[in-house]
């Protein structure tokens, strides 16, 4: 389990928080950890002087783009992560805290308006960073042309004219933010926003060099010498579709003192047998571990887990093809949400390291000025029940005026995923007479498809946060929002979503209990989702990497920290 913990409360009053990257996920992961904080730097570890700082890392996929307008994926946010810098990043706490930003901005007393102050920094080409980095960078992202996924979905709603630029309204250049002089930045929001500067140390808020990025037209970001880097490393051996590459320490580095790898060494390695043969043998560093391997290492001294902040969760599609579906009813789809045994699937059929789901925000994200978790608020919801699901199994079925169903679960085609949906037939088919169901399991890309097109019934689907906030969930399900693809509609939902990011920002209390009504209400009142489990990780780490941070949100990883001792 990750043991750094944010309190939420500070997250809003010196709004300083953070953001994930990896959005809407497949149920197959690695990843590690390590914490301790401060303002950018850290106290420098005893690293032995004749100890080699190099580190052997497998990669489960191929790096898709490195250009920070257009990743939308977790290898290219956890790289950028490491060869990029924004405003801010995160610390070895998980607290967001001033990076390329020189201390905090100055906020207007109307909350809309931050001035922010570069502090002194190159780019890997030895030319200054500048304030006009920015904002090319993020008008760059807004410009249609540029065709970033990301630049509309996370400015919409926080930059000023970002939602009417989104709606060619306007144009891109009208964006919320003007660089004053070269150090000076302005940034100008829609609205006041609590989490704001979690999300400047997001991948799509980085700056790049307008005359860099123009010189090289097309050929921007293809491959390791077609970049610019500004961050603890730069990329190296990249030719744009390889399965190897690695990072170099960057000597132009601002904060270069604190970085103590002079090398990392990455090789895609898509099989799990594979990767622990190549991690037994001393040739890589770390290896994830899924499946029947998780089981024979559970007793290694060098296995770690981890808990991750992704959950998922049953999306129940209310309208197919035009027309409604059986997942209408409220109460066939409770039915659902209690008839199968979540704890058995999280220890025997995952048995990875991942837990139960009760509820739809993760445990160890959000807390309050107490500690408290959000996960608490509402305490557990749709729990398995038998009993309970049957009453209202029959009475949706009495209300649908038919005696059985037939439905489709839409799953991944990894070997965990046709597991875990096996499960669910036999668990469903058991526990509900009369229901039916089949399984369509396919690619990853082709469930996007389907989602996307509503072309399912019942969805087995995952979320990670973009920033460290429960809104991040909850805003999923705004009435035809970009991300509510099963039709769930509740306009009193849809208010509360608007209070809590409108008259309830600067209200932290009232925020805190309108989120979790909200939560509440598509959990356990309208049954819109139903939660499966929260992701974990089990991997294999040697003992001599230390320093290594795991983010809950974000890129996944952080090495500036990161060193070898006692290899």
């Amino acid at each position: 389990m990750k043991n750094s913990k944010l309190v939420w409360l500070l997250s809003l009053l010196l709004v300083v928080g953070l953001f994930l990257a990896a959005c809407g996920g497949d149920d197959d992961k690695e990843a590690t950890k390590d914490t301790d904080e401060k303002e950018g730097t850290t106290e420098e570890p005893e690293v032995v002087a004749d100890e080699e700082q190099v580190l052997n890392l497998i990669q489960t996929a191929e790096i898709p783009t490195m250009d920070s307008a257009l990743v939308t994926d977790a290898v290219g946010f956890d790289l950028l992560n490491n060869v990029n810098e924004g405003l801010y990043r995160l610390s070895q706490e998980n607290i967001a805290v001033p990076a390329l930003s020189d201390g905090e901005p100055t906020v207007s007393e109307d909350g809309l308006v931050y001035t922010f102050t570069l502090r002194d920094s190159n780019w890997s080409d030895g030319t200054p960073v500048t304030a006009n980095d920015f904002e090319y960078s993020w008008k760059r992202a807004m410009n249609p042309d540029t065709a970033s996924e990301y630049g509309p979905y996370m400015m919409s709603g926080v930059i000023k004219n970002a939602t009417a630029i989104s709606n060619g309204e306007m144009e891109y250049t009208e964006l919320g933010i003007k660089a004053i002089d070269e150090k000076t930045l302005e940034v100008t929001l829609e609205k006041p926003i609590p989490y704001f500067l979690s999300l400047m140390s997001f991948g799509t808020f980085l700056p790049q060099k307008e005359e860099f990025v123009t010189a090289q037209g097309e050929n921007y970001a293809k491959n390791s010498e077609s970049l610019l880097y500004n961050g603890p490393f730069t990329l190296a051996n990249w030719d744009g579709t390889g399965l190897s590459w690695q990072l170099l320490k960057n000597e132009q580095y601002w904060d270069k003192e604190t970085v103590k790898l002079t090398e990392i060494n990455y090789d895609v390695v898509k099989e799990t047998a594979t990767a622990v043969n190549l991690y037994t043998n001393g040739e890589k560093d770390r290896a994830g571990l899924s499946g029947e391997y998780a089981m024979q290492y559970a007793a290694d001294p060098e296995l770690l887990t981890e808990l991750e902040t992704s959950v998922f969760y049953f999306k129940y599609n209310q309208e197919r093809g035009g027309e409604k579906t059986p997942l209408a009813n409220v109460n066939i789809r409770e039915a659902i949400s209690k008839a199968f045994n979540k704890e058995d699937l999280a220890s025997v059929v995952l048995a990875n390291g991942s837990t139960a789901a009760y509820s739809f925000i993760p445990k160890d994200f959000v807390f309050d000025e107490d500690g408290n978790d959000f996960r608490d608020a509402n305490g557990d919801m749709a729990v398995f029940n038998v009993e309970e699901a049957k009453a209202a199994w029959e009475k949706g079925l009495s209300e649908l005026g038919v005696t059985e169903l037939s439905l489709e679960i839409l799953g991944g085609d990894t070997e965990l995923s046709k597991k875990m949906d096996e499960y669910f037939k036999s668990q469903l088919e058991t526990n509900l007479p009369g229901l039916t169901i089949t399984l369509k399991e396919v690619p990853f890309n082709v469930r996007l498809d389907l989602d996307t097109n509503q072309d399912y019934d019942i969805q087995v689907a995952g979320w990670g946060p973009d920033y460290q906030d429960p809104f991040t969930f909850l805003s999923l399900w705004e009435t035809d929002g970009g991300n509510n693809q099963m039709s769930y509609s509740n306009p009193e939902y849809d208010q509360l979503l608007q209070d809590i990011n409108g008259s309830l920002a600067q209200d932290i209390p009232a925020r805190w209990e309108a989120m979790a009504k909200a939560e509440k209400m598509i959990v356990d009142q309208d049954f819109a989702v139903g939660p499966i489990y929260q992701r974990g990780l089990m991997f294999l780490q040697k003992p001599y990497v230390k320093g290594v941070i795991a983010h809950p949100f974000g890129g996944d990883y952080s090495y500036k920290w990161a060193y070898i001792e006692g290899k």
